[in-house]
C-alpha cells in the first residue's frame, strides 16, 4: 500500500501538468465536434445546391429543346454558309448548292433542291415551306422581235399596265428608281457598276451588285434585261498591270498583284482555268469574269 501511494502521490507541479493536459484534450474534442457539424451543415448546403442546381440544368434543356430560330420565306439558291448551318444542313451539303450555283444554275423547286444537295427527306419538310422562288420570265426578245410586253403586278399586289422591257445596258439611274426597292443610291451604283464594267452581258450580273437584295434584282429584272451585247475593251491578264488588272470591279488591288506574280512565276496564262489556281480567286464568278479579260 505505502508503495501505491506513493505512486498516487504527484508533486504539485506534476499535478498542474496533469490538469493542463487534461484541458488540451478536452479543447480538442470540443473543436472536433464543431468541425463534424459543421461538415453535417457544408454537405446539406451542397445537397440542396445540387438540387437546385440540377433543376437550373433541366429547365435549361427543356428552353433550348423548345427554341428554335424563327424561318422566313427566303430563295434558297442563295443560301450562304452561316444560313446553311442554322438550317440544319450539314458542310457538304452547302458545298453541293454552291458548286451548282457556281455554273450559274439554280434551283426551281424543293424537289430540285434536294437532288442537289441530297437534303434528307425530314430537313426538307421543315424548310421547304419557307422556300420562296421568283417568277422567271421564260420568254426572251431576240434582235429581230420587238421588246418583249407581259403583264405584271405591281408593288401593293394589283395589276397594272403592261410594261416595256428596256435595255439593261442603256437604262439610267432615274428609270431604275421606277421600280420598288431601288432608290438614289441603288440605282446610282448600279449605273456605276455597269458603266466600270464596260457594259453588262448577262441579266445574273445584276445580283453583284453590292446591297441589291435578290428579290429587288427579280423585280428590276420584270423591266429591265440585257437586250444588247457591250463593246467591252478586254484586259490581257498576260501583259496588263496589277493597276490595269483591278480596274475590273470584280478584281481587287490585292488579287491583282497575286494575278501578276503568278504569271512572273509560272509564265503566260495558257487559260482562264489558271486563274482558279490564285488564292482568293472568286471561282464561282470565273464565268463572267472571263468575258472581260484577254489572253
Amino acid at each position: 500500500m505505502k508503495s501505491l501511494k506513493s505512486h498516487l502521490k504527484f508533486s504539485k507541479q506534476e499535478r498542474s501538468g496533469i490538469f493542463f493536459l487534461l484541458g488540451i484534450i478536452v479543447v480538442l474534442q470540443v473543436i472536433l465536434y464543431g468541425v463534424k457539424n459543421a461538415s453535417t451543415d457544408v454537405e446539406g448546403n451542397l445537397s440542396v445546391d445540387m438540387e437546385t442546381q440540377g433543376r437550373i440544368d433541366s429547365l435549361k434543356r427543356k428552353t433550348l429543346q423548345q427554341e428554335s430560330i424563327p424561318l422566313y420565306p427566303f430563295n434558297p439558291n442563295y443560301i450562304s454558309d452561316y444560313k446553311g448551318y442554322t438550317l440544319g444542313m450539314s458542310l457538304e451539303e452547302i458545298d453541293r448548292l454552291h458548286a451548282y450555283r457556281s455554273k450559274n444554275l439554280f434551283v426551281n423547286s424543293a424537289k430540285e433542291f434536294q437532288k442537289v444537295t441530297q437534303v434528307s427527306d425530314t430537313l426538307l419538310n421543315r424548310i421547304a415551306p419557307f422556300f420562296k422562288f421568283p417568277d422567271w420570265i421564260k420568254t426572251k426578245a431576240t434582235d429581230n422581235q420587238a421588246p418583249l410586253v407581259f403583264d405584271a403586278e405591281d408593288e401593293q399586289g394589283k395589276n397594272s399596265e403592261s410594261i416595256q422591257i428596256k435595255d439593261l445596258n442603256t437604262v439610267t439611274a432615274a428609270e431604275l428608281r421606277a421600280v420598288y426597292g431601288v432608290g438614289d443610291k441603288l440605282s446610282q451604283r448600279i449605273v456605276k457598276f455597269r458603266d466600270r464594267l464596260g457594259g453588262f452581258f448577262s441579266d445574273d450580273q445584276l445580283y453583284d451588285v453590292y446591297g441589291l437584295e435578290p428579290e429587288v434584282v427579280q423585280r428590276t429584272l420584270k423591266r429591265f434585261k440585257v437586250m444588247s451585247q457591250p463593246q467591252v475593251v478586254k484586259i490581257n491578264i498576260n501583259t496588263a498591270s496589277a493597276n490595269e488588272i483591278s480596274r475590273l470591279i470584280y478584281i481587287s488591288k490585292t488579287l491583282a498583284v497575286k494575278i501578276v506574280g503568278y504569271r512572273e512565276n509560272n509564265g503566260a496564262f495558257n487559260s482562264f482555268g489558271e486563274l482558279n489556281e490564285i488564292e482568293g480567286f472568286p471561282t464561282q464568278k470565273i464565268d463572267r469574269i472571263k468575258l472581260y479579260l484577254a489572253l
